[in-house]
This record gives C-alpha cells, structure tokens and sequence, in this order.
C-alpha cells in the first residue's frame, strides 16, 4: 500500500548477527553484547583483531622502512640535501590533507635544519598536483630536490620535466596509481603496499608523517618533534577521510589526546573559533571531521592556501589568530556557496528530464559554478539520490574545458569509472570514493555514454537508493550512559570505522516540529515506556512523519545547563508495518 507520507527512498542493509563469536568477546574482553557486535561488523574475524581494534597500541607493527621499499632511499637523498645545504621544495596539494602535509614536512624539515620553500598549485588556474609551470619555477629558484605531498602520482609529464632539468624527486602520495608510474628517484605511496599493510590506509599526510619522523629518527632529532608532526597528522587524516583502520586507528588515538592541548597555536586559535577543546580532555573525530576541518578545507577550496600553511607554521600569536579568522570568514562564504549550488543542481536534476535513474548515474554539468565547492554539492546530491553523481563546471579563462568532481556509492569504484574515459579525458585522478577530472566539452556526450555503460556493468537498480547499514536492532531499553561510554571509548569512528547505527522498530512519535530555522526536525520518541529526544538533519522535506516508525539513528551526548542526556541522531525511517 502506497504510503500518503514523503518518507525518504533508503535501503536498509543489516550486518550479518554472529552469536557465538559475540559470546566469546563478550567473555574474553568483557564488552557488552550490542559492542561485540559492533566490533565484529568492523572486519575483525578473530579474538586476536578484536584486541587489537579495542587497544591498538598492543599490534606488533613493521617498521615503516621494511614496509615501504623507497623509504631509505627517500631518507638518504633527504640527508645528502640537508647536508649539502641544496634548496628543498615541496609542492603540496590545496585540500586539507595537502595542507597538513606541506605544514607538517615545513615544520619536520626546517627542525632538522633544511632549506625548505614550498609552492600548492592554484586550484581555480592550475587544477589538482604538480605541473610543469611549477617545476620551471622550482629551477629557476635554485630547487635540487623536488618533494611532492598528497599529488604527484598521476604527474608523469611533470615529473619527466623535472628529470630533464636534472632535479631529484621524492613523491609522497596516496592516490591510486596510474598505468605508468612517473620516473621519480623514489615513491612512497601506501597502495604499493600489501592491502594487509597497516600502512594502507595513510592519507597524504600519514606518508608525510612517516617520512618526518624516519627521518629524524635517523638523525636522532626526533626530541622535541614528534607532537606537532603528530597532531598534523591528526587533523589531516580525519579531515581527508582516510580509513580509520590499520596504524591510523593507533595513531589518532594518540593524536586527538594531544590536540585539546596543542603546542601549535594555529591549531589553538582555529579550535577556540571552533568552540572546541578548552577544559575538554579528548577531541573527537567530529569535532575534527566538521569543525576544523572544513575551516582549513574552505581556504583551499575558495582562498589561498598559503594562509593555512601560515596558520599552522607560525609561532606568533597574533598572524594564528589573523588566519584562523580568515578560515573562519572564508568558511562562512564557502557554505553560502555550497547552499546556492546545491539549490541550482536540485532544482535542473528535478525540472529537467536527466534520467539518471535509467542511466544509473547523475552527470550534471553547469556554467558559473564555483570550482571549490562542487565537490561539497556532489557528496550532498550522492547522500539525496544515492547514485554517483559527476558533476562539472566550465572553466573560466578556457570555456572549452569541463573541470569536476566525482562521488561514488559503496558498490561504485569513480577511479575506475574515470579509467573507464581515459582516452576522453584531459586530466583525472582519485580513489574509490572520490574523484577529480576534465575534459573538453566537446566530448561531453560521449562521457556520459562511457559511464552510463560503466554504471550498468557495476550497478542494479536496487543499488540507486542511499544506504543505511545498520549494526544491530536494540530497544530503547538499552540505550543507556554505558552503552554511550562504551562507544565513546573505542573511537575514533568515521570512514571505513562508522560510527554505530543501530534501529529500532515500532517507536511512536509523540512530538515534531521543525527547528527556528525550518532546516531540521526535532522529535519525541516513546518506545517501552521510555521517552527519548531526537534530531533528524537537514529533514524538513519529511515533516510531518507517520506517528508509528521504525528508525535508524546513531547515539549522541547532549549537555544543556549541566544536564547531560542521550539524544539520537535520526538517519533513517520507514513506517512500522505494525500500525
């Protein structure tokens, strides 16, 4: 029967249940059942993985320079050119993670007494990675030693022009490799490692991370280091959504213990604009994932990056907290910018006949949108639609070329979709999930025949609608201050580690309305005689929901006036079949 409300078109997807393992971790590690669960829908197979997930400090873990085979070599051109005095550039990319990673190797680099400069590419004139403009310059400037930070992988062209000019380089990347790989001196990049590496899951800064720190190691300096380079890390990694598994699960743990209290005071001034940190004994990667991050990612997409490696690089108090409230400024414009894109897309997707339920795709082209932000708008429209949404703007100084960005859903790989275009593309690189590319518009046709026949060779139309996977059914009897502690505990959560969702069926809504601002949807909820509080995001074209709902939420901690309270957070719903 035809439901008379609008309700979200989701699918539900439950992890399979594994009772007896549940047992045994519940009696080897004494956790509750629901986080035994939990923990076993995250991948660990066996006892041995789930005591590492719970304490990762206790993993016996390979040292980097066994792991990754160009490290030393990485090392020894790095000592030869502190040693020597040659000028060190390091060319960064301008999202988050590029910026933590130049930060981070400027303040790693000019410990140990290098001579280091650095150059990001403009994203509005250069698009992503090293180009051969910026080599030229490097030359010019008296460079030796080129080190890429977050691109680089996909450069052969750049790199080639390096090498004729007689210039050492050292590529640190994480992107997915190319069918030829760049004829660097040396390439560290996590995905020539064994997929079962800890190591396979750094983001560009993690590389960083390892190469600093080896390094100073090597020439015994690491005193006095080791926490900056770590909370960098920190921010970097969560901000750029790496997988939240493997070493970085180890490390972040440390990391976001050290930035309620960091000695960097861009960081400082960023979390007080934030409203973060202070008294707080732990950050989160939420407090990372949406508050500093997008402050530092707003900069790259819409400012100049040079006022976030400032930012992160200065030791005057007075330059932190001038850039800090530029990314704050700048961040407030970037949402403005995000809003008005998202409101065009929504509006041409739903007036005009796109058939991107047939084609299993969305490619949604437009003039005049902002470079910096479309990939925002394509994370939003892939989360309303569920397909994979490529969307693309012209370029402003050659209306010929179509620069974008992709998003993919779980059964989707974009890297490959965009392999799948080659011929027809100018420029592409990414991952799995996310993707950047151009093309010539006069190629706009057939692109979008390749990935509609990509589409329907990875997807079923049962795939094309968003995805809510659901840990385990509880009731709300359950859902108590030590099954929020527990989760607390075994953070950080986010990507390849979500956060736990969990459902449960038959609620009745006793209260609805929508917030001052009409955006989002406060509810009260009442199952077995419990009475709880609820918040349903960006929600309003929902309202008003069915009165007897299953729903799909994660559990959050509400502080109002000194009173703590559990709230959850409203994902997804269905109406209860039992009315």
């Amino acid at each position: 029967m035809e439901s008379k409300f609008n309700l979200p078109r989701q699918r539900w997807k439950f992890y399979p249940q594994n009772p007896s393992l549940v047992k045994d971790l519940v009696h080897r590690l004494g956790l509750s059942p629901i986080m035994a669960q939990v923990i076993l829908n995250r991948g660990m197979v066996n006892l041995e993985e789930a005591q590492g997930y719970v304490n990762p400090e206790i993993i016996d873990l390979p040292s980097p320079l066994t792991e990754f085979p160009d490290l030393p070599k990485s090392i020894e051109i790095l000592k030869n050119a502190i040693a020597s005095h040659q000028k060190i550039a390091i060319c960064g990319d301008y999202d988050a993670d590029g910026m933590t990673s130049t930060a981070l190797l400027l303040r790693g680099l000019r410990h140990l007494g290098a001579q280091v400069d650095y150059a990001i590419p403009s994203r509005m004139t250069d698009g992503y990675g090293i180009n051969r403009r910026i080599v030229e310059e490097f030359k010019l400037e008296g460079v030796s030693l080129i080190l890429t930070v977050d691109n680089g992988i996909s450069a052969y062209d750049a790199i080639a022009r390096a090498k004729e000019l007689n210039l050492e380089v050292i590529i640190t990347d994480h992107h997915d490799l190319p069918l030829k790989l760049p004829p660097a001196d040396a390439i560290l990049n996590p995905k020539l490692l064994p997929k079962d590496s800890p190591y396979a899951g750094l983001a560009g800064v993690g590389v960083a991370y390892v190469l600093a720190v080896t390094l100073a190691q090597n020439l015994n300096q690491l005193q006095g280091l080791t926490k900056s380079l770590l909370e960098l890390y920190t921010v970097g990694t969560i901000a750029d959504l790496a997988p939240l598994t493997g070493v970085n699960r180890r490390w972040l743990k440390r990391g976001l213990k050290l930035l309620p209290h960091s000695d960097i005071l861009g960081i400082k001034a960023l979390s007080t604009f934030a409203g973060i940190g202070g008294e707080k004994k732990l950050l989160n990667s939420d407090d990372i994932g949406f508050k500093i991050g997008p402050r530092i990612n707003a900069i790259g997409r819409i400012g100049d990056p040079q006022i976030v490696i400032e930012l992160l690089t200065t030791e005057d108090e007075e330059i932190a907290m001038t850039r800090a409230m530029e990314c704050e400024q700048t961040n407030e414009t970037r949402q403005n910018l995000c809003k008005e894109i998202q409101q065009e897309a929504i509006k041409i997707i739903e007036e005009t006949p796109l058939n991107w339920q047939e084609d299993r795709v969305l490619l949604i082209i437009h003039e005049n949108w902002h470079h910096g932000v479309i990939g925002i708008v394509a994370s939003r429209l892939l989360e309303r639609y569920g397909v994979p949404v490529f969307i693309g703007t012209y370029e402003e100084e050659k209306p010929n070329i179509i620069r974008g960005s992709a998003r993919g859903i779980e059964e989707f790989n974009v890297f490959l979709a965009l392999q799948y275009c080659d011929d027809l593309l100018e420029k592409y690189g990414g991952h799995k999930a996310a993707g950047g590319f151009s093309f010539n518009r006069e190629n706009l046709p057939l692109i979008h025949s390749r990935l509609r026949d990509f589409s329907h060779q990875s997807l079923i139309p049962e795939y094309l609608q968003p995805l809510v996977k659901i840990d385990a059914e509880i009731t709300f009897n359950e859902i108590t201050f030590n099954l929020f502690q527990e989760i607390d505990s075994l953070y950080p959560w986010g990507i390849e580690n979500k956060t736990p969702t969990f459902c449960t069926s038959n609620v009745e809504i006793i209260e609805q309305k929508l917030t001052k601002t009409g955006e989002h949807l406060q509810l009260k909820l009442l199952h077995n005689g419990i009475t709880l509080k609820a918040i349903a995001w960006h929600w309003n074209p929902y309202y008003p929901l069915p009165s007897m709902v299953d729903i799909a939420y994660k559990l959050k901690e509400n502080e109002w006036q000194g009173e703590k309270s559990i709230q959850l957070d409203v994902i997804g719903v269905k109406e209860s079949r039992h009315q």
